[in-house]
């Protein structure tokens, strides 16, 4: 395999699925797919058909999907159908905490929010993409990725297949020294949450720009502060977000931060376009990253989490262009007007913003 990584960025979910089903469709040993949501619906079954073709060409296949994000299919009898197909499929925890016990409500946490795809160790596509046919027309950014990265993702697919199967604790991924490109996993514990760990350091020591596309904006105390800071330094901070998610409280949520980041000269944009769910970060050229973690405290604090990290220039400067493409198709919040708002519009923003830790 050659040491150097070689990627390709799609913003179309219906580009990135035709190459995913493409490059599945040539499998000769493994294909491993980590996702949130799943659905059998037109591409769902896609996938599926051709996986099920390539299982019984002898390749290897595994599905790993959280309970909960693919809610249609947990307790269904999809597991043995694919199984009768030569396809294993593990589902991630339970959708419920055990008859609502006290020490299982963490279950309604730590999910598996992950998106990974590796065919034959060799291929890997990561990003934001669900599958399902609703989100067709989302705004999202994945990437297909050739090289000695893909390894990582197939080793860190590896790690939560075991854990699902409660045969082995997660363990921490060693990385090349100075790697161009890494996969970085965000796990539910102090000193595990290495995307957001790095992000961080990366946010301290930007001098130029930090360009910010999230759905979800719920940032934890210590990402709010860093944000702040930067702009005050004269870091040129920007963040869109949807202008009407799918999620009405976690809307919310980032808006009771509006005002204070608009103060300290953070430059706010909603995005008028279909529901941008695009999960990606580039910083002064230099560092930039795409994945699954979003910025609200599910994301960073309790979900497991995977982010590609490069510290590629062209892909940096190649990323900050679809930045500035959504830029075009956004609407930038004004502080004064913001500040003039009717005083009942800011009343759920103030009521949501006492558990913004939940979000």
């Amino acid at each position: 395999m050659s040491e150097q990584n070689d990627w390709k960025l799609y913003s179309e979910n219906g580009d990135a699925w035709h190459a995913m089903l493409a490059d599945c469709a040539k499998a000769k040993e493994t294909i491993v797919l980590e996702q949130f949501i799943f659905f059998k619906d037109e591409y769902g079954q896609r996938l599926i058909d051709i996986c099920k073709d390539r299982a019984r060409n002898g390749v290897k296949v595994r599905f790993l999907w959280d309970a909960a994000g693919s809610f249609t299919l947990w307790g269904s009898n999809t597991a043995e159908e694919l199984k009768e197909s030569g396809i294993e499929l593990l589902f991630w925890k339970t959708l419920i905490p055990g008859y609502f016990r006290v020490p299982n409500f963490r279950s309604w946490y730590f999910r598996n929010h992950r998106r990974t795809l590796v065919i034959d160790g060799k291929v890997g596509y990561t990003g934001s993409i669900c599958v399902n046919d609703a989100f067709k027309n989302w705004r999202d950014t994945n990437v297909r990725l050739e090289g000695p990265v893909v390894m990582e993702m197939k080793n860190a697919f590896e790690q939560m297949w075991l854990r699902a199967l409660k045969l082995k604790k997660l363990r921490h991924t060693r990385h090349p020294y100075n790697a161009e490109f890494k996969y970085l996993t965000n796990y539910p514990a102090p000193g595990r949450r290495h995307v957001y760990t790095e992000l961080i350091k990366a946010m301290r020591e930007a001098n130029d720009h930090i360009y910010i596309t999230t759905p979800y904006f719920v940032p934890t105390h210590r990402l709010y502060r860093t944000i702040k800071a930067a702009s005050r330094r004269g870091v040129d901070v920007r963040l869109i977000v949807p202008e009407k998610s799918d999620h009405y409280a976690i809307d919310l949520g980032a808006r009771a931060f509006f005002k204070t980041l608009l103060q300290s000269g953070v430059r706010i944009f909603l995005y008028q376009g279909n529901m941008i769910h695009s999960k990606s970060i580039t910083i002064d050229n230099t560092w930039s990253t795409v994945g699954s973690m979003n910025l609200d405290s599910a994301s960073l604090l309790y979900n497991f989490e995977a982010n590609i990290v490069t510290t590629n220039d062209k892909f940096s400067k190649e990323l900050k262009e679809h930045f500035m493409k959504d830029i075009k198709e956004s609407k930038e919040v004004n502080l004064k007007e913001w500040q003039n708002r009717f005083f009942l519009e800011k009343i759920p923003e103030m009521l949501i913003h006492l558990v913004r830790k939940f979000l």
